[in-house]
Parts: C-alpha cells; sequence; structure tokens
C-alpha cells in the first residue's frame, strides 16, 4: 500500500522543493530575521544600482531606419517649423542629438542656433520669386534662362551645369551630408531637393550614393546609434538611450561594447581593452624577451643569443665580442687579458634596464597566462551546453520523481557570465595597477592596498567559478534522486554566491578603484540576467491624409522634381520597440518593396556605405 501511494506521488521541481523548505521554515529567529531583511535590502541595492546604470537599446534594420531618421526630423520640423532640409541640416551638425537641440535652443536663440547649423536666417524671402531675366553665372560667366539656374536658400544663385559639377565633386570627395554653398564665405547648407534633381540628371549612379548617405547620416552622425560590428555584417545598427557607456546584443547575436564598437569587455574600460589587444597582437613583449635574453652585435646590431658557457660570442656576421660587457674584440680575447673592456665594472643605468624589461615581461605573462585560461576555459564550457542537454533529455525519460532540471541550466547560463567577467577582470588588473595609464593616480602604498582588495574578490570569485564548473560537468543522469538533490543545492547555492561575487567586484572597481582617480575611466555594469538583446523598430504606416497634416508646409516646390523617391512625399512614420522571439531571432521582416511604397529600392542597406562603394 505504501509502494503504491509513493509510486503514484507526482514527481518534484526545484521550485516547490524551495517552497517546501520556505513552509518548513515558517518561524524565523531574531538572527534569521535580520539575515532575512538584510538580504531584502542587499536586492533593493542591487536594483537600485542597475537602475543608475540604465540604458535601453533597440535594432534599427534597413526597413526601420529611414522611420527612425523621420521621427526625429518630424520633431524638429514640428518644433521649429522647419523645412526637411534644413532640418536635417540641423540635426546633423547637432548629431541628431533632439534633446540638445531643444537646450541650445533657450541658451543661443533661433538665430544663433541656425547660423551655427549653416541654415539661412532669411530663407522664406526668397521662396516663390520667379524672374524672367536671364541669369549671369558668377563661375563661368554665361548668361543662362532662370529655369537652367538653381538658387539656394541663402540667395545664391548659379547655372545648373556649375552647380551639378560642384556637386558631383562633393559627393565623391564624401561631403555629400553638408554640401556647403560654393559662393565664397558663405556657409549655408545647400537645398538637398536641388542637389538630388541637378545629379539624378547627369549622375544617377551618385544620385542613388548621395541618397545612401543623407539616409546613413541618421547612423554615421549620431552618438547614439551605432553599426553592428558583426563580420559578415548583418546590415543592422543599434540605437541606445541612456547610459551609452554599455554592453548590447544585436539580434543576429553578436555582443559587443556600445562606446568603443569592440568585443564586450567588462570590466576593462575601453581605452584598457583597446591597449591590451595592442600589446597581445603586436610585438611589444617580443622586444622585452629579445631584450632580456639577448644581447645585440656591435657591428650590425642584430640581436644575438648565447647558446654555450663561454663569454666570448660571435655574430653571424663574423663580429666576435664579449657577452659580459657587449665590447667588440678579436680572437685572442681570453680570460687572462681582457684589456681594453669593462667586464668587470658595474653599469647602473644597462643592469636597471634589463631587470625593468625582465620584470615587466614575467609580469605581463602572469596575467596573458591568467586571461587566457579563463578565455579557453569558457571556449570549453560553451561545448558543454550540447553535453547537458543530452544529459537532461536521459534523465528526464528515466524514472524519477525529478522532472525539472532549468538549475542546470541556469547554472551553465551563470557559469559563462561569471567566466567571462572574471577572464577579462585580469588585462583590467593589469593597467589598473600598472604604470602605463595610472602611475601618478595613486602612491605605492595605496596601489598596494587597492590591489590587495581587489586580488581577494578575484580570488573569492575565481574558486567558486571552478567549483559550479565542476559540479555542473558531473554525470547527474546516472546518479541517484539524493545524488541529484544534492548536486541541485549546490549548483543553485554556486550560482547565487558567484552572483554575488560578480556584484562585489563591480562594486568595488567603480567605489573603490576607479571613483577616486582624477582620470574618469567608465566601465559598462555588470548584468545579473546577461546582457540584454536589443528589441528591433518595426515601421507602422499612417494614412496619406494623416501624415499630410502632420508635415503641413514642410514640403517644397522640389519635392515633385525625379529623384525624390527616397525622402520625398512619404508618410509619417511611428516607431515601435518589440523584443525578439523566444529563440532569439528578430520577427519576420518586411519586404523592401513595402518600404518603398511598392517601388524597387535604390540601394541596398544591408551594408555600411564605404564598404558597398568597394564591391
Amino acid at each position: 500500500m505504501g509502494r503504491d501511494a509513493e509510486e503514484a506521488s507526482p514527481p518534484v521541481s526545484s521550485s516547490e522543493l524551495e517552497q517546501d523548505e520556505e513552509e518548513d521554515d515558517c518561524y524565523l529567529s531574531d538572527q534569521e530575521d535580520d539575515a532575512l531583511e538584510e538580504s531584502v535590502l542587499q536586492v533593493l541595492e542591487d536594483e537600485h544600482h542597475e537602475d543608475c546604470h540604465w540604458s535601453a537599446s533597440s535594432v534599427i534594420t534597413k526597413e526601420s531606419l529611414l522611420a527612425a531618421q523621420r521621427e526625429d526630423l518630424r520633431k524638429v520640423m514640428e518644433l521649429l517649423g522647419l523645412k526637411e532640409h534644413h532640418a536635417r541640416t540641423l540635426l546633423i551638425h547637432y548629431r541628431w542629438d533632439v534633446e540638445r537641440i531643444f537646450e541650445l535652443l533657450d541658451q543661443k536663440g533661433r538665430d544663433r542656433l541656425f547660423t551655427e547649423a549653416g541654415i539661412p536666417l532669411q530663407y522664406a524671402n526668397n521662396a516663390g520669386l520667379h524672374s524672367s531675366v536671364e541669369v549671369t553665372c558668377n563661375v563661368c560667366y554665361d548668361d543662362v534662362p532662370p529655369s537652367a539656374a538653381s538658387e539656394m536658400d541663402c540667395g545664391h544663385n548659379y547655372c545648373n551645369d556649375c552647380w551639378t559639377e560642384y556637386f558631383i565633386v562633393k559627393i565623391n570627395e564624401g561631403q555629400s551630408r553638408r554640401v556647403r554653398c560654393m559662393a565664397p564665405k558663405c556657409n549655408a547648407i545647400c537645398d538637398e531637393a536641388i542637389i538630388r534633381k541637378l545629379v539624378t540628371a547627369r549622375r544617377p549612379d551618385l544620385a542613388e550614393r548621395f541618397e545612401r548617405f543623407l539616409l546613413e547620416s541618421y547612423i554615421e552622425d549620431n552618438d547614439t546609434v551605432k553599426w553592428c560590428p558583426s563580420i559578415p555584417h548583418c546590415g543592422n545598427a543599434i540605437r541606445v538611450k541612456g547610459d551609452i557607456y554599455c554592453e548590447v546584443e544585436c539580434t543576429c547575436g553578436c555582443q559587443f561594447c556600445f562606446n568603443c564598437s569592440l568585443q564586450a569587455h567588462s570590466p576593462c574600460s575601453c581605452m584598457m581593452w583597446e591597449l591590451w589587444i595592442k600589446k597581445c597582437r603586436d610585438e611589444s613583449e617580443t622586444v622585452n624577451w629579445i631584450t632580456v635574453n639577448t644581447k645585440p652585435c656591435p657591428k650590425c646590431h642584430k640581436p644575438v643569443e648565447k647558446n654555450g658557457g663561454c663569454n666570448l660570442v660571435a655574430c653571424i656576421c663574423g663580429q666576435a665580442f664579449c657577452w659580459l660587457c657587449g665590447g667588440a674584440t678579436g680572437r685572442d680575447h681570453t680570460w687572462s687579458s681582457i684589456s681594453g673592456h669593462s667586464c668587470g665594472r658595474f653599469t647602473e643605468d644597462q643592469t636597471k634596464k634589463t631587470e625593468q624589461a625582465r620584470r615587466d615581461l614575467y609580469r605581463y605573462m602572469h596575467y596573458h597566462n591568467r586571461y587566457k585560461a579563463h578565455t579557453d576555459s569558457l571556449k570549453q564550457e560553451a561545448k558543454l551546453k550540447h553535453d547537458i542537454q543530452g544529459k537532461i533529455s536521459i534523465s528526464e525519460n528515466k524514472e524519477s520523481k525529478i522532472k525539472d532540471y532549468s538549475w542546470v541550466i541556469n547554472g551553465l547560463n551563470r557559469l559563462f557570465r561569471s567566466r567571462r567577467v572574471l577572464s577579462y577582470s585580469y588585462p583590467f588588473a593589469f593597467y589598473m595597477f600598472g604604470d602605463e595609464i595610472f602611475k601618478d593616480e595613486m602612491t605605492p602604498e595605496e596601489r598596494e592596498l587597492k590591489q590587495n582588495l581587489f586580488e581577494d574578490q578575484q580570488q573569492q570569485l575565481e574558486f567558486n567559478v571552478e567549483r559550479l564548473s565542476g559540479f555542473l560537468e558531473k554525470d547527474f543522469q546516472n546518479f541517484t534522486d539524493d545524488e541529484v538533490m544534492d548536486t541541485m543545492k549546490h549548483v543553485i547555492n554556486l550560482s547565487n554566491v558567484v552572483d554575488r561575487l560578480c556584484k562585489q567586484m563591480y562594486q568595488c572597481i567603480e567605489n573603490d578603484l576607479l571613483y577616486p582617480l582624477r582620470t574618469p575611466h567608465n566601465i559598462a555594469p555588470y548584468k545579473s540576467k546577461g546582457l540584454d538583446r536589443a528589441s528591433e523598430l518595426h515601421i507602422c504606416w499612417d494614412s496619406a491624409e494623416q501624415s499630410s497634416q502632420s508635415i503641413k508646409g514642410s514640403q517644397d516646390e522640389h519635392r515633385s522634381q525625379p529623384g525624390s523617391t527616397i525622402l520625398g512625399k512619404r508618410p509619417i512614420l511611428q516607431l515601435h520597440g518589440s523584443s525578439s522571439d523566444n529563440r532569439g531571432h528578430p520577427y519576420h521582416k518586411r519586404e523592401r518593396g513595402d518600404a518603398n511604397g511598392g517601388g524597387g529600392a535604390l540601394f541596398d542597406l544591408n551594408v555600411p556605405a564605404e564598404v558597398s562603394d568597394k564591391i
């Protein structure tokens, strides 16, 4: 009877076990109550710490790039009553920072704001003025009819042939985003609609390139938007709101530092990581090894390594010299006759230089070996995920009361994050406590104290990460239920411990190490749940009637000219952020024909402009 009841009992999950433990401990002592209160305060403090580094990222695809750009254009056009090309000129000048434009509008005033950006103040007075008198071009000095000349908002009027040649040169030079008027000492920006019309008539290929540069100026000239550095390029860009010192993940799976566009490297700052990869890539340490283990030939100056015990060495050029002092000598150099050499005399400068080079080499090898060891461990543990999924499948199919193995996947994800933090903590320590960046920032006593504080936390994290890795590598599919329960408790406990130690290390770095320095150094914050995958912007098309009302008065006569199909009359676009699906892949993207209103695409935004021009 008891056996039947035991067989009929439902499987036990990890969440139920945790709930049972909580029910058993319904009465708390004073010490337990204080510990519970402390843990709650710690959770609230951690949440507040993450809120201080708030940032939200979104992916801009080739379909949503126009939508993102038009949204900022609409804000400036509505507030300042500008035409679209003037709003674009203002935004490009201030790097598409709409909030900064609004702030400077109050500080500098409208006239100064426009003048610095290259927008003429009296452009409205020139609109609609047409004359039947021939125009004399001040460049070629030909008299042309008014239909063969174009006047910019600044009032300068030249023939279309001269304008076209000027625009073609500027586009080829890569200055198509801000083409200034060719009149001397005129800083006004030319009307993009006139550029589009004239260049399209003669060079349609350059017109497409001009359109592309205008569209991609939202990324190239924007401090809050950057291309995804994936190879091959996925065609996406990432826009960040909030703290730009963050690490983001594109929908293609590429994780990178938003500030420097290199691979995610926290807790290293961008400067530290750039110096570290350069140090690992170039031959600086090879030079150090040569300095320590070789001596230059006094004739050809090539480095020579001694491979025997005799201190009389010979270079491949035939020159013999004394290994002790480095002085050239003949074959008659013997131990009984060392006339003219200073082998026994102490030279302090050379000795110090050699010893310093040897210490620097050993110090670099110490940090590099540990950095590489944890990086290699991370690569090996990434292969562990497939094996663990197989073990979980075997465990779920066997007769057992335990059916929930989510704790294994959670522990593995925690291992990946903590191992990456531990790996990059060694390049951080190399520069934090070295002389390359912070030589004059700390006294030797302060440096030693802070180094001991950091290394203690690093050691604790390393110890628990290795323990967590050991438990996850066990063959739990062959364990009994009691052994699985014991392993589960250790994995859950170690996952929480490792997460807490990572948070404490970051707090130590930010508050105790970097904050007191005079030179500001920012690092990406620690994300307990991993890097947030950027949401994707989708296009929502409004009706033409609503869009015409929202941009009333912002379109000029050049919109109806040929070549204005990309940024001409279009419905206003609203931005909606939506997350990717559960598998981490973006939702289905619209075809390019939909984004172009049914027309064919003039260019492809899968790669940046400078890349496509070389194809």
